[in-house]
């Protein structure tokens, strides 16, 4: 892949002094269609101070739940399955070596990094299963918002759609399917699990303490 994801995560992350940097390095790695699509991002958020910068990325991606770009969130809620969805996710970033940051681990800023380093097949699987559905719904979130943040997902959207081509007509033939039908080095089929036998600390990530994690090719009962 061209790199695109990896810069959008840059995009995604809290503003600091180097952000205009980071939105213009993203408007550089899109294709010229996605570029177009990020212009009135950029436009209006390269024109804000720093100050101004984070109180729009907090205002509309920290306090607002429904914005959120958590994908466990929007797909499972606060549930059980949410938290396997993170132990997945951590195990993913330490297998292809991306830092996490102060997001958590079913962060959209991860997943896209991720996209790039999985092999192919394994990032249609995973985007089909869980980025593009979670995008779906943080997209129908943004709508009639006049936010400029929805630009930036799609654009995403599209990239993705184009760099797997049909992968939103696979997730609108499984959309009743509340699990994860990839492969088990990414996740796991949820349903039939009753109860998980290791925890996982997580000395880390402040917010999470503990999560409940299971082991690739172990039975449960």
């Amino acid at each position: 892949m061209s790199g695109f994801l990896s810069s959008v995560a840059g995009v995604l992350t809290y503003p600091e002094a180097d952000y205009v940097s980071r939105v213009r390095v993203c408007i550089a790695a899109a294709e010229p269609e996605i570029r177009e699509r990020l212009a009135p991002f950029a436009e209006q958020v390269c024109a804000l101070s720093v100050e101004d910068a984070q109180e729009l990325f907090t205002r509309t991606l920290d306090l607002n739940p429904v914005c959120s770009l958590e994908m466990g969130w929007h797909l499972f809620g606060e549930n059980y399955d949410r938290g396997l969805l993170m132990v997945r996710m951590r195990n993913e970033l330490r297998r292809h070596r991306i830092a996490e940051t102060g997001e958590l681990p079913d962060h959209l800023s991860h997943a896209l990094p991720l996209l790039e380093h999985m092999e192919r097949e394994e990032a249609e699987e995973f985007a089909a299963a869980i980025v593009v559905p979670a995008l779906e719904k943080m997209l129908a979130a943004f709508a009639g918002k006049q936010n400029p943040y929805e630009h930036v997902l799609r654009a995403v959207m599209a990239h993705l759609e184009r760099e797997f081509p049909g992968v939103r007509q696979v997730v609108s033939a499984h959309t009743a399917l509340p699990v994860l039908n990839v492969d088990q080095n990414l996740t796991a089929d949820l349903r039939g699990i009753s109860r998980i036998e290791e925890a996982e600390k997580i000395p880390d990530d402040p917010r999470e303490s503990a999560v409940r994690s299971f082991l690739p090719g172990r039975t449960h009962a």
